[in-house]
């Protein structure tokens, strides 16, 4: 799975999404809209993570999507 694929069925995986990042917000997930370095930036935020940490938590959830999708 890619991040397109990801982006390009937004809908589907934004429960996904909420559901592995309980802090994220609703006005977070709609102003991530698909767009992954808008996800990295509120991971930062929300779970103050580096750049470089926020960036491998996104690539283990998405290798987690491989299996769910």
């Amino acid at each position: 799975m890619n991040w397109d694929q990801i982006q390009g069925n937004w809908m589907q995986f934004k429960g996904r999404l909420r559901h592995n990042w309980v802090k994220l917000t609703d006005e977070d997930i709609t102003r991530i809209n698909g767009r992954r370095t808008e996800l990295v930036a509120r991971l930062q935020e929300r779970y103050g993570f580096v750049k470089a940490e926020a960036e491998r938590e996104v690539d283990a959830w998405m290798k987690t999507q491989r299996h769910a999708a």
